[in-house]
């Protein structure tokens, strides 16, 4: 009994010394990418789109970046994952929004969770896809008032840029590839 005591703590230790190592060269890279992202998005939100008053920037992009730029191994951090969860969550927000636009909690909790099986039926899983159909509930009248062009822009728009500079960046360095499938695009052809 002692032994595996013993054997155990020695894996424990070792898991916790690697998952404590420190890499300058990754976290500079997850910095770059998770900069330039954010900051493409807002400075078209700032200043491309102020003539016609749509935000860019979503509150859920912020958590996809820590995927996408983060953790880019993670399968839900993969572009199908990122551009299908949000937009299939965005077009569940708003049609929930439409069919219960007085009750605040009901439609929050029914968005929520219809997002949340709608990317699981259709193998997206994008967590932060969640508050993109939560923010199509509770957002600014403005950001409501675009009904489901909110689909479009902001969300399938900025999920987009996001992707593309995360593309960009993280295939950059040697050390990182993205995404885990190359052919991700083809879904004609999905190999799973």
């Amino acid at each position: 009994m002692r032994k595996k005591l013993l054997r155990h703590a020695r894996r424990i230790r070792v898991v916790a010394y690697q998952e404590t190592l420190f890499d300058a060269q990754e976290h500079l890279w997850t910095l770059l990418g998770s900069f330039g992202g954010i900051a493409l998005v807002g400075l078209l939100s700032q200043y491309v789109l102020t003539l016609t008053d749509t935000p860019l920037l979503v509150g859920s992009f912020g958590a996809s970046s820590v995927l996408i730029y983060g953790v880019i191994n993670s399968p839900l951090a993969q572009p199908r994952n990122l551009l299908g969860g949000h937009v299939i969550s965005a077009l569940i927000g708003v049609s929930v929004h439409q069919l219960v636009p007085h009750e605040l909690w009901l439609a929050s909790a029914l968005a929520v969770s219809l997002s949340i099986v709608g990317m699981q039926i259709t193998k997206t899983l994008h967590p932060p896809g969640g508050a993109t159909a939560l923010i199509a509930n509770i957002g600014s009248p403005q950001l409501k008032a675009l009904g489901y062009w909110y689909v479009l822009v902001p969300v399938f728009v900025g999920a987009l840029l996001l992707l593309l500079v995360a593309l960009l960046v993280n295939n950059l360095p040697a050390t990182r590839t993205y995404p885990a499938n190359k052919h991700w695009y083809k879904i004609w052809r999905r190999r799973y």
